[in-house]
């Protein structure tokens, strides 16, 4: 799973001299891809072996590069010049290195090697920033592995809740805070909502990512900036309860079919999701999980139960209250029309956020100094960047082209189009901020 590179080193260096930007970031996600391949793509589970070797690896080079690296009260790295590792305030640039199974290589950990590459760059030119910065390579922000998502940046604001902690690692059946302790995070302040790091120290948020859709392939664009990123409201898993029985035996009118009151359910989500997009509203659905239990589930035989998830986001929290009456109404509904009980689990719930809008200007003003042409646009997927900016971080957000998708195998970013992601954050931190 190598980087897609078409394009001269000599012509994406970034201008700094012996410096090969593009060279060293192929290098570091290639070896990274290298040590966490999994049978397809790579597996970076959050707060796993593989996920500290990751950051040992990027230590390794920060320190390699004469960069100063220490970490959080999260674990988390966090890299700088070395004359702003004790800064008082700063600009913080990072993203997460975790990954889903299977999934790609470029979701987050893109974003990391893209803020170390700018503290190199600095170092070898030997100038310093208009402000410290910092680099943070996350821990924990992909849901696939406990269902929370965003659990480092949660922790590291205190915004982590207890029934989060409580969440069940998919393989191992320990709980997130068991996981959380075993890798040396001070539980009493992360039960306690208190922050693992001084918000008032962090000056503002910057987080470069791979587009996670086809939008910038199909306009041919490098890179973009992000104006807002949805929230969303999931359930891990909604148990629809009916009535075993034999297939043959047991007339329509009898029946009590998890399956198809399951069927029944995500149909009249699906026509109202139209309904609400033919009215002008933002929203997208997903139900990503589904099976009836595989020690009991046979082709001549009715179920008792099927499981699901479902998965709702808006740029819009007013669109997300609604979609959440809805569900409980329809469920309601089928429940009296086809004799079954839905039984969810507790909901998730991550609120809409909206990037800075003075950070979205200079971040487009970047991208005309960096001769492309700005571009904003929404982000689909959810980031850590919503958890600074709710809790009043001014942040924001930088797409970089990536076709194919992600959290599948098949991620294809090209170094070229990284390296003007790079160039849109330099010049905003050399340039624009003062």
């Amino acid at each position: 799973m190598s980087v897609a590179n078409h394009t001269d080193p000599a012509e994406i260096s970034g201008n700094i001299g012996r410096f090969d930007a593009g060279q060293s970031a192929a290098r570091l996600l290639d070896d990274i891809a290298r040590f966490s391949a999994d049978t397809a793509g790579v597996s970076r589970p959050a707060y796993s072996p593989i996920e500290t070797r990751t950051l040992k690896y990027l230590q390794e080079y920060a320190s390699e590069q004469g960069l100063a690296c220490a970490y959080d009260a999260g674990q988390n790295a966090v890299f700088s010049l070395p004359q702003d590792a004790d800064a008082r305030r700063y600009i913080l640039i990072g993203s997460h290195v975790d990954s889903v199974p299977n999934g790609g290589n470029f979701d987050g950990l893109a974003g990391v090697v893209a803020g170390l590459m700018c503290l190199v760059r600095a170092k070898r030119k030997g100038i310093r920033f208009n402000r410290p910065v910092k680099v943070i390579a996350m821990r924990a922000e992909e849901s696939a592995w406990f269902g929370p998502c965003y659990i480092s940046s949660k922790a590291l604001l205190g915004k982590l809740e207890d029934y989060e902690l409580k969440a069940i690692h998919k393989g191992d059946g320990r709980d997130l805070g068991t996981h959380m302790s075993e890798i040396g995070i001070n539980m009493n302040l992360v039960r306690q909502n208190r922050p693992l790091i001084d918000p008032e120290a962090i000056d503002s948020y910057i987080e470069l990512h791979i587009e996670q859709g086809p939008l910038l392939t199909e306009k041919n664009m490098p890179a973009a900036i992000v104006s807002g990123i949805r929230g969303n409201i999931r359930h891990k898993k909604i148990s629809c309860i009916g009535e075993a029985g034999h297939s043959g035996a047991v007339p329509r009118a009898y029946r009590k079919d998890p399956v198809l009151a399951m069927a029944d359910l995500l149909s009249r989500l699906d026509e109202s999701w139209l309904t609400i997009l033919q009215k002008g509203e933002d929203l997208v659905l997903t139900s990503g999980i589904v099976g009836t239990d595989p020690e009991k589930h046979a082709l001549t035989r009715i179920p008792d139960q099927v499981d699901f998830s479902l998965d709702f986001r808006s740029q819009s929290a007013g669109a997300l209250e609604n979609i959440r009456d809805l569900l409980a109404r329809e469920m309601k509904t089928v429940e009296r029309e086809r004799g079954v009980r839905f039984q969810p689990d507790s909901e998730l719930h991550t609120a809409p956020a909206l990037c800075n809008a003075g950070m979205v200007e200079g971040l487009k003003e970047s991208m005309a100094n960096v001769s492309l042409n700005p571009f904003t646009m929404p982000s689909g997927g959810g980031h850590d960047a919503a958890v600074f900016a709710n809790a009043g971080i001014p942040s924001a957000m930088i797409f970089v082209r990536n076709r194919n998708g992600s959290h599948n195998p098949d991620e294809s970013m090209e170094i070229a189009d990284l390296i003007a992601g790079i160039d849109i954050v330099f010049n905003y931190l050399t340039e624009i901020v003062q």
